[in-house]
């Protein structure tokens, strides 16, 4: 039997932080939340400096709440909030976009376990969001996860994300990635001003994309998410030439506009030997917020449909809301909360925990 709310966060709130105060007093504490025989939350610090100096706080919340009837496991992430102004960090000397240079086929990424590709052969799906909440969920359950934004021409997850500031080249060499809401970040995003566009051409992509996977410090992850565009080209063609994937994720609508867009790149990551880890299907239902009806806006079920003709694994489907919307673009994903939406992703980190691939 599991445990109150309550019971848990006065059982951590009056643990001593370094510079003085309490963790309750300190208002850190962020989306605890007890689930069975689990309890999970946030600790927001300031920086990464001040994550490490909260090293024993967060051994001691682990400790105390372990000691709690009921509780057999904790999961704490540890995170910055966004909105650091810019100048706070130089920018980085590295400069992206080059021409690629020639490797010896496939290469892992040091201290990253296993890279998962979501794709999707379509814009608007949701990919770029599924990827987000889906590192958030991961996250959530424990895992050391990291994101690369591969969408050179459209990045999008420094604003889902709610990340903002340049990284950092100290030696122009290697690139320091961000971090937020327990996430490892890099993104050509973060190198951009508001709004500007990146204009390369086939083999300056391919370069950056070969940058991104080796020259930046992603540290020790479980999993690092690539978030790629759509279609079928030379971002994803240098992906899987470049980098040892562990496999690939595809996302669709139920639509059968959607379904031929995904079968393109189910087929292209086929071509390219790359596993294909399963499909999900986004946008999946809507559930009146009022009357309680529920409505299926583009149609339903025909993801776990194509997954059974294709016969490969059908990982689950995320609903529609409004919520999902507001909370990319206040770069808080919707998994960091509770809901119908929330407990999709959970699922699907589930999964992939399960199957060894997170």
């Amino acid at each position: 039997m599991g445990i109150e709310r309550e019971v848990a966060v006065r059982s951590i709130e009056g643990i001593e932080i370094p510079g003085g105060g309490t963790l309750g007093g300190a208002d850190l504490l962020r989306a605890l939340t007890v689930d069975g025989d689990t309890v999970r939350f946030v600790l927001e610090v300031r920086d990464a400096d001040q994550a490490r100096a909260f090293a024993p706080v967060e051994a001691e919340a682990r400790r105390r709440l372990l000691a709690l009837p009921g509780v057999a496991n904790v999961s704490i992430v540890m995170t910055a909030p966004a909105g650091k102004p810019a100048a706070q960090t130089p920018p980085p000397q590295m400069k992206l976009g080059r021409h690629p240079t020639p490797q010896a086929g496939p290469q892992p990424i040091p201290g990253v376990k296993n890279i998962i590709a979501i794709g999707s052969g379509k814009g608007g799906v949701g990919k770029s969001t599924v990827t987000s909440n889906l590192a958030v969920a991961l996250a959530r359950a424990g895992r050391r996860v990291g994101i690369l934004d591969a969408d050179i021409h459209g990045p999008s997850q420094p604003r889902m994300m709610g990340a903002s500031g340049r990284p950092a080249s100290p030696d122009g060499q290697r690139i320091e990635p961000l971090q937020a809401h327990g996430v490892t970040l890099m993104s050509i995003g973060f190198m951009l001003n508001e709004g500007e566009a990146v204009i390369w051409r086939g083999p300056m992509l391919m370069g950056a994309m070969q940058q991104l996977l080796g020259q930046v410090n992603w540290g020790e992850l479980d999993v690092l998410l690539i978030d790629l565009p759509p279609g079928t080209g030379d971002v994803q063609l240098s992906l899987c030439q470049k980098a040892a994937l562990t496999g690939a994720l595809i996302v669709s609508t139920p639509q059968d506009v959607a379904l031929l867009d995904a079968r393109r790149a189910i087929d292209m990551f086929r071509k390219l030997k790359t596993p294909i880890l399963g499909l999900v299907e986004n946008m999946s239902s809507y559930v009146c917020p009022n009357c309680g009806h529920e409505a299926h806006l583009f149609g339903h079920g025909g993801v776990a449909a194509e997954a059974r003709d294709l016969d490969l694994p059908f990982l689950g489907e995320i609903p529609l809301e409004l919520e999902v919307r507001l909370a990319g673009d206040a770069g808080r994903p919707v998994a960091l909360g509770e809901g119908a939406v929330a407990d999709a992703y959970a699922r699907l980190a589930d999964r992939l925990i399960k199957g060894g691939l997170a």
